[in-house]
């Protein structure tokens, strides 16, 4: 981490931040046998450029993890750009295009990783829906309002796609979301049955505006197969600032056993008080979160050593 030279009120600020980071207890990973993989979405990342001391807790926040899915990313990326020259010179992104339209928001989607631990392998692309032949043309019947983006990684022998999303908000509650997810469903069960897919092992992340678990949305996500890893399964974790809301969500199909180690929850940043964070500057809380974010960043531990973990599979058939 490049923090370079600070104020004192950044410094208090980074302080607190690190304390809150410590009481998180994110296990560090192991080159080549675990990865911490994370998603947030901060909120209108780059529409108005966010003070210097707020890049810095960001920044902060990012790097306790080696490859993170960014939702919110607004078209002017030159915040993302101060986020990563803080990070040091072995962090990388790629992100996807934006929409101008209403819906489209301007939004991107950026995967920012550390490429010491998560290498990129090829793959960059924005999923498309399905098409039907209408009167000589292909449309699509329903379309996302922001398009799912994905990237292929690969860390110690685990490849593995990555697919970020940001399901509409919008007026209707809930019950307007249910298509949009049970099309990403059966997208990504279709995708992992093509030939010639990069890759099988899909990791779905993002904002899924999934209000709860028991709500309509969070059973058409998982209607073709995607699950909930079991850390997360077992904490139960609520990713907005008070805890008590599953917007975010980090999805994936049981390939193989053991995939997840048995770590993962959310980063509390904002630990019930904003204030300390971003000393002298007399925000509301609500303006904190055009600073920071009114989300929490939801995060899990991967075992990447799938050599290891198909090995042991084997050997239990004969113990």
């Amino acid at each position: 981490m490049f923090h370079g030279r600070l104020n004192e009120n950044t410094a208090r600020g980074l302080k607190v931040l690190r304390e809150r980071i410590e009481a998180a207890k994110i296990p560090s990973s192991k080159l080549d046998e675990t990865l911490n993989i994370a998603t947030w979405n901060v909120r209108n990342f780059g529409s108005g450029r966010r003070s210097s001391a707020a890049i810095h807790l960001i920044a902060e926040i990012i790097g306790q993890f080696d490859l993170v899915a960014l939702v919110e990313v607004r078209d002017n990326l030159s915040d993302l750009e101060r986020v990563l020259k803080i990070l040091g010179p072995y962090w990388r992104a790629v992100f996807s295009d934006f929409n101008t339209d209403a819906a489209g928001n301007r939004e991107r989607i950026a995967f920012v990783f550390d490429k010491r631990a998560v290498v990129f392998t090829g793959l960059a692309a924005e999923a498309d829906p399905p098409r039907k032949k209408v009167a000589g043309k292909y449309v699509s019947k329903l379309t996302w309002w922001r398009k799912p983006y994905m990237a292929s990684f690969r860390a110690g022998n685990f490849d593995f796609v990555l697919l970020g999303v940001h399901v509409r908000w919008g007026s209707g509650g809930s019950a307007g979301r249910v298509p949009e997810l049970q099309m990403l469903a059966d997208w990504v069960a279709k995708r992992r049955k093509e030939r010639y897919t990069t890759d099988k092992d899909f990791l779905v992340v993002g904002d899924f505006n999934i209000p709860s678990r028991a709500d309509p949305t969070f059973a058409a996500i998982t209607s073709k197969g995607l699950r909930v890893p079991k850390p997360l399964l077992l904490a139960d974790p609520g990713t907005n600032l008070m805890a008590n809301k599953r917007y975010d969500q980090i999805l994936h199909h049981p390939v193989h056993a053991g995939l997840f180690t048995d770590k993962g929850g959310v980063l509390d940043f904002y630990a019930g008080d904003h204030a300390p964070l971003l000393p002298g500057m007399n925000l509301t809380k609500a303006k904190f979160t055009y600073q920071l974010s009114d989300h929490l960043p939801l995060w899990v531990q991967v075992n990447t050593d799938v050599d290891g973990l198909e090995l042991e599979q084997l050997l239990a058939k004969w113990d």
